[in-house]
């Protein structure tokens, strides 16, 4: 490829037709140049968690922890573990108890399925109890 092949890019002639230039006869309304902003009363869902974040087990354990009960929440989908040890610190507060995550599961010392319950749905998530 030669030099003069090449083509000039200094914005020598305009590229031909515009295919715009037809609407510049017609009579149209002139468009707002403001943007309207959402009344901060709306029911704008952007401060509130997606209400179907999928379904979450939650199983009372014994075994294999010398007698003591275990509440654990698994089956998380789509959550990462700065999210699920989030949600471990806010069950920890409400219940009153320890726990930590584990293998992708929440364990809460105790038997506080209940309240593990109510966390995970005002997160958004469905808990379903599961085991005995």
């Amino acid at each position: 490829m030669s030099a003069n092949d090449k083509v000039s890019t200094d914005g020598g002639h305009g590229l031909g037709q515009n295919p715009f230039a037809a609407l510049s006869g017609l009579s149209l309304p002139k468009g707002s140049a403001t943007v309207t902003q959402p009344a901060p009363n709306s029911t704008a869902t952007a401060a509130q968690p997606a209400r179907n974040r999928g379904r979450v087990d939650i199983l009372r354990e014994k075994a294999g922890r010398g007698g003591k009960t275990v509440t654990v929440a698994a089956g998380f989908v789509g959550i990462g573990l700065p999210e699920k040890e989030q949600l471990a610190k806010k069950m920890q507060r409400a219940c009153g108890s320890g726990g930590t995550v584990k293998d992708g599961r929440i364990e809460i010392q105790g038997d506080k399925r209940d309240e593990v319950a109510r966390i995970l749905t005002e997160a958004g998530f469905r808990p379903v109890f599961a085991g005995g």
